[in-house]
């Protein structure tokens, strides 16, 4: 597990799912290289899928823009090592 502690920029997912957030992209960081972002976010978007139902988005990298819809409670963008990491769970059309 890693040291470094991630930091959230912002969220508006209860608190025990930020843990767990957290806790998926630092076992991402241990199963995968640094540089390999599509494991990363595949492994962390698997994760959630699991624990909380299908549905869920994650983006991982050092610099990246989005715009994008999501379901109220399933947003999280916050940084760990010297990656960005967003996750969430979209809404229906």
């Amino acid at each position: 597990m890693l040291e470094g502690k991630g930091m959230v920029k912002e969220t508006d997912m209860p608190e025990k799912m930020q843990s767990k957030a957290l806790a998926a992209a630092s076992q991402a960081l241990d199963l995968f290289d640094v540089s390999d972002c599509v494991s990363l976010a595949s492994h962390i978007k698997k994760e959630f899928d699991r624990e909380y139902g299908s549905g869920w988005q994650c983006v991982v990298g050092s610099n990246f823009g989005c715009y994008f819809s999501h379901k109220q409670g399933s947003f999280i963008y916050f940084s760990l090592e010297k990656l960005n990491f967003l996750i969430f769970k979209g809404v229906a059309s």
